[in-house]
């Protein structure tokens, strides 16, 4: 009884810190869930690729995706600033890595295959773009918000300076 009630107040306290209904979280908490389960794919598969060149690109995609399913799930309403990536980019991404991984690991190759794979290339790497743009969106607010401080920093030293600079030229006088 203790610990539904202890979590039941815990749970409360969450979703009023981050403005969401039981149901929003649920729905989000569900997506999340699905991520999380598309990410596991699109590692298995970016890992299984053995291309030196593919390596840099690999990494890169990883920690994009990472960094914003971590985001996402630490602050949950910032799930509906990240839609893009995980209703189209997301799945986007893991068929064209499963497919890719697929098609490298071939022993054969021939022009067309060769052609294929070097256009799945240049896909991911569009989607690496576009997966950057999906994460300076769920940082739009934050970056907002820094340069507003920045703002008011500047205005501050700037006011602070020029009230020295007028106590010395009173000194002076």
């Amino acid at each position: 009884m203790t610990f539904y009630t202890v979590k039941g107040i815990t749970t409360y306290r969450f979703l009023k810190k981050h403005g969401l209904t039981r149901k929003e979280y649920k729905f989000i908490r569900e997506n999340l869930e699905e991520a999380q389960a598309k990410l596991k794919r699109l590692n298995k598969a970016l890992f299984s690729i053995h291309s030196l060149p593919q390596l840099k690109q690999t990494i890169e995609i990883t920690r994009l995706t990472r960094k914003i399913y971590k985001i996402t799930k630490k602050e949950p309403k910032r799930f509906y600033l990240g839609e893009k990536f995980f209703y189209y980019h997301l799945d986007s991404l893991v068929e064209l890595s499963e497919k890719y991984a697929f098609l490298s690991a071939q022993p054969t190759r021939n022009s067309e295959l060769e052609r294929s794979l070097s256009e799945t290339r240049w896909l991911l790497e569009e989607l690496k773009k576009s997966i950057e743009k999906d994460l300076d969106q769920i940082l739009s607010n934050d970056m907002d918000q820094l340069n507003f401080e920045l703002d008011i920093a500047k205005h501050n030293i700037k006011k602070l300076n020029q009230s020295r600079f007028d106590d010395e030229s009173r000194r002076l006088k």
